[in-house]
């Protein structure tokens, strides 16, 4: 493989569709959302993306098969709205700068191709919290940034680089006249981070006029917390075993002197 490719699986005509990316990054956030919405929309495969550019590995199933990594899009038809969802995730982002280049271009591409006009990119915002995490926003849009802060996500500081696919489909998408939306919901970004996510998708259900159940991600949300909890009760543990050491080393050198 020289190229990026994008394999279609079936035809589609697509109304006012939306991109929405969410590809793994800080604390998973991004792709959580996504696969979430996936799940919960009941969206259906629409194509697959490969690329050199991705890590040089293939993933193993329970019986044995293997397939390369690889970027998915799915599509879901709004009955009720004026906007039909193009949905994008993958195993992996691209790892060297031209190959996110190439990776957003194919992208963009292809999403031309189905009639965006519109995208919002999902990920995490490194911050250290123990409330209910925030989103922080940007746009290329001022409408729709305001539309987002409606929303209740707050403005991203000045200078608050975004890396990676979501970032890069916002720069990209100026060159094509496509508005574009990043969503980053904040996380520690060592774990993955399902409360995160799902204050993204609380945020974006709002801005695209959908209803979702978000209830389905408690469960995961319950299990990071009983592992942020054991790695507490595990850095505790380590910090007394330290201070009775220094205390020992302490009296050591008293004694002696």
């Amino acid at each position: 493989m020289e190229k990026t490719i994008i394999k279609k699986k079936m035809e589609i005509k697509l109304k006012n569709p939306v991109l929405i990316e969410g590809f793994p990054g800080l604390g998973m956030v991004g792709r959580i959302a996504a696969r979430y919405l996936i799940k919960q929309l009941k969206a259906k495969k629409l194509a697959d993306l490969y690329s050199p550019h991705f890590p040089y590995y293939v993933l193993v199933n329970k019986k044995g098969s293997v397939r390369l990594l690889r970027g998915e899009f799915y599509f879901w038809k709004n009955k009720n709205g004026k906007n039909d969802l193009l949905l994008l995730t993958g195993d992996q982002q691209a790892q060297t700068i031209e190959g996110q280049y190439d990776l957003a271009s194919c992208i963009l591409d292809f999403a031309e191709n189905c009639g965006v006009k519109m995208i919002v990119t999902m990920g995490g915002y490194r911050k250290e919290t123990e409330d209910a995490p925030k989103v922080v926003t940007v746009s290329t849009n001022p409408e729709l940034l305001n539309k987002a802060l409606q929303a209740e996500a707050i403005a991203s500081p000045a200078g608050n680089p975004i890396v990676g696919t979501a970032g890069l489909l916002l720069g990209l998408a100026r060159f094509r006249n496509i508005d574009a939306l990043c969503l980053l919901g904040e996380t520690r970004g060592y774990l993955r981070d399902p409360k995160s996510a799902e204050s993204v998708l609380s945020i974006l259900q709002k801005i695209l006029d959908i209803k979702l159940d978000l209830s389905g991600l408690e469960g995961e949300i319950s299990k990071t917390k009983e592992i942020m909890e054991k790695m507490r009760e595990i850095e505790e543990r380590r910090e007394t075993y330290a201070h009775k050491i220094r205390q020992m080393e302490e009296e050591r050198i008293t004694y002696i002197s």
